[in-house]
This record gives structure tokens, sequence and C-alpha cells, in this order.
């Protein structure tokens, strides 16, 4: 019985490196539990390196310049320059892009970018082109993105490719080269972690509300060494743009990617779309995507429960994205003494695997950091309901889709922004952006008092002009909150479309089931919330509900 990742990553196998393979014959994988032998031949240890090839490898102007010089300084070519696809995205501006960028620590890059992609015939969308946008976005919308496929890009999100059931992860600079010159890459295989969340959602929980309750829960180092399969209802209810939230933050919770078995809204995604296959070739590929899940009784090293009933609307307290709670939560008391106590508790109940990951996680990561508390200006066991906001974020690959957008616009419409609070809503693509004023969502935000800006990363990392300044806070739909992330001395949090509209409304943090019940909404969540039922997997640690 193979897994999702195992069907993926034993078909794309180039080469297995002497003393490292790891799979036995006839494809059944080698535990993690120590060596093992092959009949008749030398021993092997579990997770060694494989030659992997690569079918999609994405680039952008931040870590591709050094892997271009690389090339050169060996004299080597583009292996396979149409496998490629490159955008410039994190050093852009969003406002007045037909105009040249002042700043030449952004400028640079890009136009380096511009001169490596037409040096090696590589498909490039540059600033202005109507298929640019941020890389992790565009992918999907181009139908570049597809099942079964292994995609890197030198950028940690690149999981949100996983989505799509595909083996997608971030690379550095030097791994970007490899990629270049081989359409290879050398890795050791992760062991594997299923997350299964079942159940409806509530009324105002969207698909990152579950991400940031999951790793508020198990912690921002709970998935190391680990790949992440989400399945479940609830996951099977989200559209694809909520799917690509859920994955896109995996690596959040220290993982190496996460990924979610591709079903029939996949496929009306990925149809009709630039890339994508046309034809025959379409039908044989569905035939051999719908192949691509789990098998019953698959093996994983570590199964976790969730019961999506118990999610709520989500945002963070602290500097990284493990430091979250429920909007109407309070921030964890200070001291660690009273979760140290919970784990050697645990401990000594010989609680399961995972129940100790939680455990050693409140008491590690949840317990009041001083350091986090002191740069965010809140004290432990305090409520942030009602605590004031000076900026909004709306945007990023993790929040930039037009689902987003159309949560944001249905929240505030015919509602006006509050004063003296700054918004910006950037679109992750042109595409995105020129679905904001096709649907008359871009009315629907002017009308309330906010301006939609050009695609971009924008906020998501102080590599652009916009960067909130010191010591304001902002509610921000990206997926990190550390130190200095938006801007030196900016305090972020953390929070869904629907956190961030209804704080953009009132001028603090707010519940947006505030909002959404004194309208009688339904939710806009983009989720079927609909529920079946699903494989049984076995886990090689004790299951937690």
């Amino acid at each position: 019985m193979k897994t999702l990742f195992d069907k993926i990553w034993e078909s794309h196998i180039v080469k297995e490196i002497p003393g490292g393979p790891s799979i036995l014959p006839g494809g059944q994988s080698i535990l993690p539990d120590g060596p093992s032998t092959l009949p008749g031949g030398p021993s092997i240890l579990p997770g060694g390196p494989s030659i992997l090839y690569i079918d999609r490898h994405f680039i952008h102007e931040v870590t591709s310049p050094q892997a271009f010089t690389g090339l050169r300084n060996r004299g080597r070519k583009v292996f396979r320059p149409s496998q490629t696809f490159a955008t410039c995205d994190h050093n852009v501006p969003t406002r007045e892009q037909d105009r040249p960028i002042e700043d030449p620590l952004s400028r640079i890059p890009i136009e380096q970018l511009a001169a490596n992609t037409k040096e090696h015939g590589i498909t490039y969308f540059p600033l202005g082109d109507p298929s640019n946008g941020v890389v992790h976005i565009i992918g999907p919308e181009l139908g570049i993105t597809q099942p079964g496929m292994t995609i890197v890009c030198g950028d940690s999100h690149t999981s949100t490719h996983g989505a799509f059931g595909s083996i997608a992860f971030g690379i550095g600079t030097s791994e970007v080269e490899m990629v270049l010159a081989t359409q290879t890459l050398l890795q050791s295989k992760p062991k594997q972690m299923l997350i299964k969340v079942d159940g409806e959602l509530s009324n105002g929980v969207c698909a990152k509300d579950i991400i940031l309750h999951i790793i508020s829960r198990l912690g921002t180092s709970a998935g190391t060494g680990h790949f992440i399969e989400f399945a479940g209802s609830t996951i099977k209810g989200l559209s694809m743009e909520g799917r690509m939230t859920i994955c896109n933050m995996s690596i959040e919770m220290g993982a190496r990617g996460g990924m979610i078995a591709p079903d029939q809204k996949t496929l009306d995604y990925v149809k009709g779309r630039e890339y994508s296959p046309k034809g025959e070739l379409w039908e044989s590929s569905v035939k051999r995507w719908l192949e691509l899940r789990s098998d019953a009784g698959a093996l994983f090293d570590t199964v976790v429960e969730i019961d999506a009933a118990a999610i709520e609307p989500m945002i963070t307290w602290g500097t990284n994205p493990g430091m979250g709670m429920a909007v109407n939560g309070k921030i964890p008391p200070t001291g660690s003494q009273v979760a140290e106590k919970s784990a050697v508790d645990m401990v000594g109940a010989e609680k399961s695997a995972v129940d100790m990951v939680v455990a050693g996680k409140s008491a590690v990561d949840m317990v009041m950091d001083g350091k986090a508390l002191d740069y965010m200006g809140f004290n432990g066991g305090e409520q942030l309901l009602g605590h004031p906001v000076d900026y909004i974020f709306l945007g990023s690959c993790t929040n930039g889709r037009i689902e987003d957008f159309r949560d944001f616009a249905g929240l505030v419409k015919g509602r006006q922004k509050a004063p003296g609070v700054t918004a910006w809503l950037v679109p992750g693509s042109k595409r995105v952006e020129r679905q904001i004023e096709a649907e008359g969502l871009g009315e629907i935000l002017r009308e309330s008092g906010f301006l939609v800006r050009q695609p971009g990363c924008s906020a998501c990392l102080g590599m652009n002009e916009d960067k909130v300044p010191e010591g304001k806070y902002c509610i921000s739909t990206t997926n990190r909150n550390f130190e200095g992330r938006q801007g030196p001395g900016a305090r972020t949090i953390l929070a869904g479309p629907l956190v961030a509209a209804a704080s953009a409304i009132t001028g603090v943090i707010t519940d947006p089931r505030e909002l959404v019940n004194a309208t009688g909404s339904d939710n806009p969540t983009g989720s079927d919330n609909t529920t079946g039922s699903e494989n049984t997997y076995n886990s090689k640690s004790a299951n937690t509900k």
C-alpha cells in the first residue's frame, strides 16, 4: 500500500545513490526504523538520497541571479528551458507599474531576470504582462501546475502547488542552479504525516483559519522532516483556492511541503487553461491523475485528526505563526510552569507521540515568549478583541486569489473603511486584478473606501515599497509574522480575509462573525463544507483527535 507521496516520488526517481535507495523490489517503501538489506545486496539506509526528475521549475528575481551566474561560470546552458517559467514579484511596486522602478535594489534584479531568461530561452512573464503575478498564483492560473508533478522554486512557499496533488517544495539558490543545469535534484525522502480535518466549518471560518488552527495546536516544528498530506471531508469541501492556502502554510509548521489528492474540483480548475493538456492528452492525463491518492491502509509516520467544528476565526499574537489563538481568545498567561507540568504529566502517562508533540508545543512555543510579547506590545492573558489596528493587508501567495477578494468584498459591502486605517488590497496576479473588476468587486471596494493596488508580493515582506512603519499593527493575510517581516519594527497579526475585512471596517481587531451574523450572511468561505467517507490509514505512531 502506497501513499500519494510515495507514488509521485517513486515515479520520478532517475537514480538511487549507492547506499541510499529508498525503494525495495516490488515498490514497497522501506520503513525509517533502521537499516534494511536487499536480498543478496548491501545494507541500505532508509531515507537515503535519490536523484529526482523535476517537471516544473519556477524562478523569480530574488533567488535566480546567482544561479545563472553559476551556470555562466561553468560554461553551461539551461538543460530544458521549456520546463522553467519565470515571473517578477518580490521586488515589484504595486503602484504605477508602467513607470521605471527607481530603487536600484529592486530594479537591478528584475533587469537581470529579463536578461537571463532571454539568454536561455525561458518563458518569462514580465511586469505588465497579462500573465504576470506572484509565482505561486500564476502557476496554477496558467495550468503550468498539474497533478502528479514534481515542482520546485527558490521560494519556501512553493508548497502551495501541492494542493493539486503534486510534490512541490522550495529550494536554495545552489539547487536552483542544479535544476537549471540538469532538470534533476538530489533529495532524501522525507517522513510522511497525514492531517485529517473532518466536519463542517462554522460560519465565518475560512481555509486560513484551518491552517492557523493546526499550526497553533501542533507548533512550528511538528512537521520537521515530514511531507504532509491533508485529507478529510473538510479539506475535500474546500475550493482549490482554499486548498492552496492550506498547502501554502504547511511549511510554517516545519514541513517540507503539503499536498492534497486531486479530485473532480482539481480537474475542473485545471481544464482549459493555457498550459493544460488538450484533446486526447487531457483524457489520458485525467485517467492517470485520478489514480493519485493514498491507498487504503497506506502507512504514515504520523496521523493527526482535527475536528472542524472546533475551529474558530484565528489571529496570531506573537512573532511566529504558531503563536496563534481564536480571535475571541486570550493570549496564554506568562510563565511556562503549567504547560511544562502538562508535558511531563503526559510523558508519565505514556501518551501518544502526537499528543506529546502538542504538549511540547504548548510548553515551548505557546507559553509566553517575553521577547515576542515585548515586540508586539501585548501582555499574557490579554484578549485582543477591540485592539486598534493601523494597517490591513489583503494579498500574497497565501490569500491573494480571487476567492479572497470575494470574501473580503462580501463582508465590507455597504459598509465604510474605518478612518485612520490604511488598507493595502493587492491582487496576486494580473488575472485576479481583471477578475476583480469583471465581477464588480472593485466597485464594491471603492464604494467602501478601499483601493485595489497592482499585483505583487507587496507587504508580505519588506523587499519593496510597501512597508508597514515601525510600531504599527497590521492585520495581514500573509504567512509569516516574524520580527520586521513587513518592515523594521512592524507588528504583524496573521489572519484570514474575513478577520481582515471586519477589522478594516471597525478599526480594531474584530470577530467577523459579529458582522456576518449582523447581516445574516451565509458563510463566505468558498468551502462546500461537504462530508463524506474517507479511506482508513495506518500510522506508525498512535492517532490523536
